[in-house]
């Protein structure tokens, strides 16, 4: 009997202890080439405003005693609903001149994961990754049948224009007059220069810790500038663009994404902390440095199961913010930039 009270004395400690988690949130916006000289002050102060709106959002949620995974799903809505970044209403356009879009979901205790990949007429991606994930016996849905789905689960469907910015229309007219430029092998896949990173940026993603010390990632995209034949980048891939581990963190990544897919960028971070024990900072800081070294450019952003919060790039920025448990949020856009 004693034994008994001891064991449920204990489990009730330790059930209070993990109940007690510090909260946080951490969201970014894509990471590319970022020029302070070529962005207008409202253009900057645009960016702040949406990124502290988004973070603010996801924070709220845990405030209120919410999940991380509804943190993440909220904080990603404001970025798919905002033309800013290329994810939702402000997607990158196709060769053919339209948008096809991915988003995933993955939840750390559990490893549950959810992702959908070639839409084109969902208007918010993580809302239909996260069905995949809850509400089917699948990982992955793709295009029509992803579509389909969609309906089925009452969500949003909107005409493929709805997506349609002029800031992003200019960037396919310029992508396609640089593809003119190279020998045919190359338009097709463009592969080489003079493709500008600044065309695929814009990639949302976040990832959160809730009080009860749950990890979760969300990421959302509209893919590359002029992008051909169905191509699926590594947004909606576990493991790639997207890993939640409660036993190491949570982490979304934004970028190059046949980079991201060949290096399995955002489990390999996890890993490194799981089976070597070195933080998650080190562990972004060293895989985004092999990274740049294969001549691979993005940046993650991460929790660690710990609660703590940090970023890595490799790029000139990463619209970025976080927001911690007795802090204010901060914003930031450039490599070396002053917190918002």
């Amino acid at each position: 009997m004693r034994r008994t009270m001891s064991f449920l004395a204990l489990s009730c400690f330790s059930a209070l202890a993990f109940a007690n988690q510090p909260i946080a949130i951490v969201i970014h916006g894509g990471a590319g080439t970022i020029n302070k000289s070529q962005m207008t002050a409202a253009q900057e102060q645009a960016y702040h405003a949406t990124l502290k709106h988004a973070v603010e959002t996801g924070y709220a949620v845990l405030a209120k005693g919410g999940s991380s995974v509804d943190a993440v799903t909220a904080a990603v809505l404001v970025m798919e609903d905002s033309p800013l970044f290329n994810a939702g209403k402000g997607a990158v356009y196709t060769y053919d001149e339209g948008h096809e879009l991915d988003a995933s979901i993955m939840r750390g205790d559990n490893l549950m994961a959810g992702a959908a990949s070639g839409l084109r007429h969902v208007k918010n991606p993580v809302l239909l990754a996260r069905a995949v994930m809850e509400k089917s016996e699948h990982v992955m849905l793709s295009g029509a049948g992803a579509e389909q789905f969609a309906k089925e689960q009452g969500l949003e469907l909107v005409e493929n224009a709805y997506f349609d910015t002029q800031f992003r229309y200019e960037a396919l007219k310029k992508a396609k007059q640089s593809m003119q430029k190279l020998p045919h092998q190359a338009q097709n896949y463009r592969l080489e220069a003079p493709w500008q990173p600044e065309w695929n940026m814009g990639t949302v993603g976040a990832v959160a810790m809730d009080r009860s010390g749950l990890l979760t990632a969300a990421t959302s995209t509209g893919g590359m500038t002029a992008k051909r034949y169905g191509r699926i980048g590594d947004a909606p891939i576990i493991g790639a663009g997207n890993f939640a581990d409660n036993a190491s963190c949570a982490v979304s990544a934004t970028g190059h994404g046949e980079f991201f897919i060949r290096y399995r960028v955002a489990s390999d971070i996890c890993a490194r902390v799981k089976y070597q024990g070195i933080s998650a900072d080190k562990a972004a800081d060293q895989v985004m440095q092999e990274l740049a070294n294969v001549g691979g450019t993005g940046g993650v952003i991460l929790i660690d199961h710990k609660g703590k919060v940090s970023w890595s790039f490799n790029t000139e920025g990463m619209y970025r913010a976080r927001k911690t448990e007795g802090e204010d949020a901060v914003t930031e856009i450039f490599k070396q930039s002053p917190a918002k």
